[in-house]
């Protein structure tokens, strides 16, 4: 994960192509055991749903969040998928290891 982590209004977040530069790649989050990329939140939602991972119905409408009853672990989504970047898979990686990667695109 490269980029420049700013924070604002306190929210810390990383800003992966601080320059503009065209070079930098898309990344793919993917489903390990079945070697497919992500490609809807419904797609994800069934993968998470099978590892025991619930739906969670915030107060925020602009958010599509899972939880797991057995930990702390909360996965917080941008509600429209084509803000679903980097940042996000890599947070579903780390808390699902051995399940997904991501990759170049």
């Amino acid at each position: 994960m490269s980029g420049v982590w700013t924070f604002k209004n306190g929210v810390m977040r990383l800003v992966e192509n601080p320059q503009g530069e065209t070079s930098s790649r898309k990344k793919a989050l993917v489903h390990l055991p079945s070697g497919e990329v992500v490609s809807s939140y419904s797609m994800l939602e069934e993968i998470l749903t099978g590892l025991g991972w619930e739906r969670y119905y915030g107060r925020d409408p602009d958010l599509f969040q899972f939880h797991k009853r057995s930990s702390i672990d909360l996965i917080s989504l941008p509600g429209d998928f084509s803000k679903f970047n980097s940042v996000h898979m890599y947070d579903i990686v780390i808390k699902n290891p051995n399940i997904f990667h991501v990759r170049d695109t």
